[in-house]
């Protein structure tokens, strides 16, 4: 049986919570996930799944964390769901039992596109299945020349659509490339990623991650509440013609300039000083 979704209070501070299926830090602003299951190459369980859905759904509510890192642990970022936790059971149920796992799954990026925070991921070594969909589901990617990246439904007799896959990695790397990555199941590597443009970009294995945290913290000394409404557009105007997506963006910008950090920004500006935003 599916484990039930460890709740988190949408009003409780997440600076103070502590989690149960991977490692969270909150420190200067930027909110860190490690994956922490390095002895396998930090898999997805039924209760991690939960676990990430939830916590990305609180976030909506924790207005002191401004950018999120999601990373792995031991050199690897994720190899997908656990063969033996989630792949063995799910061979035993029936198909409305399947159908709530895949729509579970699906759930996790719902809640990382719908999470304010831009997302960054640093990504080394192997970035696998369900890892290469949290992956493409971030905001921003950084990654290695060593790492690894595949879509492995088919390699596995399913089909490439899973969690958003179809949708979302062509708008990051292309019909055609996200075509022969989701038919091959076959390995993307770290340089082959960064000129196809799913990374953003490649740093040393041990510099990973202070790379994307560098980027978060860049970020989160932003404009927050703008950068929150430049996400929500990103992903709103997927489905919008351009005339509407004028007028939603028209509509966007005027919320901004209603903004502290708009009058922050002017004021700097007129006394040659850098802004200090507040999120406001």
């Amino acid at each position: 049986m599916q484990a039930p979704a460890h709740r988190i209070p949408h009003r409780q501070a997440l600076a103070e919570w502590k989690a149960t299926h991977f490692l969270w830090e909150v420190k200067d602003k930027v909110a860190t996930i490690t994956l922490n299951r390095p002895e396998k190459k930090n898999p997805l369980t039924f209760e991690s799944y939960a676990e990430l859905g939830d916590l990305f759904r609180a976030l909506a509510f924790d207005t002191s964390i401004k950018a999120v890192v999601v990373t792995g642990a031991g050199g690897n970022f994720c190899a997908g769901g656990d063969v033996f936790e989630i792949i063995e059971p799910l061979t035993g149920r029936d198909m409305p039992g399947l159908l709530q796992f895949t729509r579970m799954t699906g759930e996790l990026v719902k809640a990382m596109r719908a999470c304010p925070q831009p997302i960054i991921s640093a990504i080394d070594g192997i970035c696998v299945g369900a890892g290469a969909i949290i992956a493409m589901a971030s905001d921003l990617r950084v990654g290695t020349a060593k790492t690894k990246v595949a879509f492995l439904f088919n390699k596995v007799g399913l089909a490439g659509c899973d969690m958003g896959a179809c949708a979302i990695l062509p708008r990051i790397i292309g019909q055609g490339r996200a075509s022969e990555l989701l038919y091959t199941g076959r390995m993307m590597g770290g340089e082959e990623g960064h000129a196809w443009g799913f990374f953003n970009r490649l740093a040393a294995p041990e510099a990973v991650l202070a790379e994307a945290t560098a980027l978060a913290g860049e970020i989160a000394d932003g404009p927050t509440f703008a950068n929150s409404i430049t996400k929500r557009m990103l992903h709103m105007e997927w489905t919008m013609s351009v005339d509407e997506a004028i007028e939603a963006e028209a509509m966007a910008q005027a919320i901004c300039m209603d903004t502290k950090d708009f009058r922050r920004a002017f004021e700097a500006f007129a006394a040659k000083t850098k802004p200090v935003f507040e999120g406001d």
